[in-house]
């Protein structure tokens, strides 16, 4: 992967980060006056039918590449990321907003990125080293800061307890939609939101919830497209070519946005506890986004499809059916090859490592 393709993926994940991290004390004003299985369904409901009539205007473009499209064995792990992260996320995190305030709340979703990673590599087997492993115990030396030196909350910690489970739920999520990330995103994205969205809205007004004012509606769908669609399509980019553990990481920057947010806009308290918390998990942020991971490693040769061009893991002969142009997407096969270069764990690096790869790092 050159500089620059690098910088685009990481920009993704930011950009995702960013957008998330604005949503969090945004969605915290609606509590008020909006049920939180309510409004966790209304978000990605905004968010799957906005990106639905997006995904429409764009099919009557001519000349833009085409994603791959999702197949039959990517429905179970599609059907468990919207479980975790559409249906049982959402709730977790309002659930929890509505006991603690939106800075603590924002700066508690970092945990997310340490449960991403963890799954990542004890569950699924991916890839790391030490650096990105120290990045990691930074990030959670942060989240145990913030619980020690800065929760302004008194009696039991309900609210933290559901955000970290709310955590939990999209670290599961992260880690199956990694393996589906080579379909198109802006599908993945939409058909969560539609799902998740509409099981969660029917659920709360089966048990009495009040749909808001018009006015309100709107903003809710317009927080849900951009805090929940769009980051989910830029994460979903990101996740392709970066790996589960290192996008983690990146969107781990989403705590600080909400955080700013909620001490300047919505004039919540800046304590000890914030600004230590806060150091801890820059640095955390840091050490992953300076890694650099280079060895030497075999390739299999599989055979899947996704949107790519004709760089040196795509040197595949193309059949008169196949789609002209460069970037495009369709069936090819892998001829297998040997080399050493610096990489991400993407679509062509998901290899397991043993300790003298760590040890190159």
């Amino acid at each position: 992967m050159n500089r620059t393709a690098r910088f685009a993926n990481v920009a993704y994940a930011l950009a995702a980060a960013v957008l998330f991290g604005a949503s969090t004390p945004m969605a915290k004003r609606l509590l008020p006056t909006v049920e939180p299985m309510l409004l966790a369904g209304l978000l990605y409901l905004g968010s799957g039918l906005g990106l639905a009539v997006g995904r429409l205007l764009s099919h009557r473009r001519v000349g833009s590449p085409g994603e791959a499209r999702l197949r039959r064995t990517d429905v179970p792990c599609l059907a468990g990321a919207i479980v975790c992260g559409g249906v049982v996320g959402p709730v977790l995190l309002l659930l929890g907003l509505a006991h603690t305030t939106a800075a603590t709340a924002s700066l508690l979703l970092t945990l997310e990125g340490v449960f991403t990673a963890l799954l990542a590599w004890f569950v699924f087997k991916e890839g790391f080293d030490r650096r990105i492993a120290v990045g990691m115990t930074f990030i959670a030396a942060g989240a145990v800061a913030l619980s020690w030196l800065g929760r302004p909350d008194a009696g039991a910690p309900w609210g933290a307890l559901a955000i970290a489970g709310a955590c939990l739920a999209w670290a599961a999520d992260n880690n199956l939609t990694r393996n589906v990330s080579a379909a198109d995103p802006v599908q993945i994205a939409m058909l969560k939101g539609l799902c998740a969205g509409g099981f969660n809205t029917v659920l709360a007004l089966a048990f009495g919830a009040r749909l808001p004012s018009a006015g309100t509606l709107a903003v809710i769908g317009l927080i849900g497209l951009l805090g929940y669609g769009v980051s989910l399509v830029l994460f979903v980019l990101a996740l392709r070519h970066l790996g589960t553990a290192r996008t983690g990481a990146y969107f781990a920057l989403a705590p600080f946005v909400g955080t700013l947010i909620s001490v300047v806009f919505l004039r919540e308290p800046m304590t000890a506890g914030f600004v230590v918390a806060g150091l801890l998990m820059a640095v955390g942020v840091w050490l992953h986004l300076t890694e650099h991971h280079e060895h030497e490693h075999g390739h299999e040769v599989p055979e899947h499809e996704h949107l790519h061009t004709h760089d040196e893991h795509h040197r595949h002969t193309h059949s008169a059916d196949d789609p002209p142009g460069d970037p495009h997407s369709h069936p090819h096969r892998h001829g297998g090859m040997t080399h050493s270069h610096s990489y991400f764990p993407d679509l062509h690096h998901r290899h397991e490592h043993g300790d003298r790869d760590r040890e190159r790092n």
